[in-house]
């Protein structure tokens, strides 16, 4: 039986790479996807969702527009890392197909109480859509299979700034709700998806087939490749948020650690810095299970691999 995954996303290069490893891994069943505000607008990235799933011959699974703003602070976008329209400079047609009527919240909300035990949620980006679920329902905390997170930098530099990164950094109060929800949860941090680099001889490998997944692939990340050789020096691109659902396929692309995460919410310097007390000094209970060290090429095979097959499935 596939797992029974839902999708919270804001599509974004590495998200909609995500969405393609999804599609082309037999061993998951993608239920939907819910949008939120991040990579860019809450509209453009529920387009995004909408394009990416016509590309890859999906457009059956459904997709709910979440919310268009954090929670407390305000809204911070990511045009200069993923373009106007979050894509780079992939141009994908007006999808034909529209989003659902339900809110991205909600669709969460009913997906997990409805199958109770057996749904895992995949957050890949700013957790607003997941912490306004717990706020609405909290019997969704007990009745989730397991959470898959893709943010923060434990002991890492941040990405957004010198402290935090992007996911946690554009809604740091979802994410603290979250991270105390007591969901089962599984954290992967920049720690980890910083040594995955996806390199040109990655993306030459993939355009020796031709199809609009690698073309879309190609567009899409030279943009990013050209964000990250400029403003960190990184000859490639990292792709966080595939590494994050590679976990669901392949656990032992990684090495865990049980630790006491939370997530600074005080205005200042540190806000959206996401930390461990690896010590444990208060003695608390372990709330989530963090990604710490991995083997970068594991995944990168993974992913390769997928996507052709992925690719000679679309001409």
């Amino acid at each position: 039986m596939p797992k029974h995954i839902i999708l919270d996303s804001d599509p974004g290069i590495d998200d909609s790479l995500a969405i393609l490893l999804a599609l082309a891994s037999p061993e998951l069943a993608l239920k939907g996807v819910s949008t939120i505000h991040g990579n860019a607008s809450t509209a453009q990235v529920t387009t995004n969702a909408l394009s990416i799933l016509e590309l890859a011959n999906a457009s059956h699974i459904p997709v709910y527009k979440g919310c268009d703003l954090p929670l407390v602070k305000d809204s911070l976008l990511g045009p200069e890392t993923h373009g106007d329209t979050g894509l780079g400079y992939a141009k994908l047609p007006e999808p034909k197909t529209k989003f659902q009527g339900q809110h991205g919240s909600d669709f969460i909300i009913e997906e997990i109480m409805s199958n109770p035990k057996e749904v895992t949620l995949v957050a890949i980006g700013p957790l607003t859509n997941v912490a306004l679920a717990i706020r609405k329902e909290p019997r969704i905390v007990e009745n989730v299979k397991e959470v898959f997170i893709m943010g923060g930098a434990i002991q890492h530099t941040g990405n957004t700034t010198a402290l935090a990164e992007f996911n946690t950094y554009v809604d740091p109060h979802a994410a603290h709700v979250v991270f105390h929800s007591g969901m089962p949860m599984i954290l992967t941090p920049l720690d980890v998806t910083y040594q995955c680099i996806f390199t040109k001889d990655d993306l030459d490998r993939l355009l020796k087939i031709d199809s609009p997944i690698t073309k879309f692939i190609a567009d899409a990340t030279r943009f990013y490749m050209e964000f990250h050789d400029e403003y960190q020096k990184i000859d490639g691109c990292v792709i966080n948020d595939p590494m994050t659902m590679a976990l669901l396929l392949m656990p032992e692309i990684c090495d865990y650690q049980d630790l006491v995460v939370d997530v600074d919410i005080t205005p200042g310097v540190g806000l959206g810095n996401t930390f461990a007390d690896f010590y444990n000094y208060q003695k608390k209970k372990p709330n989530i299970k963090v990604a710490m060290g991995v083997r970068p090429r594991m995944f990168m095979e993974l992913f390769l691999e997928r996507m052709e097959k992925l690719a000679k499935t679309i001409s």
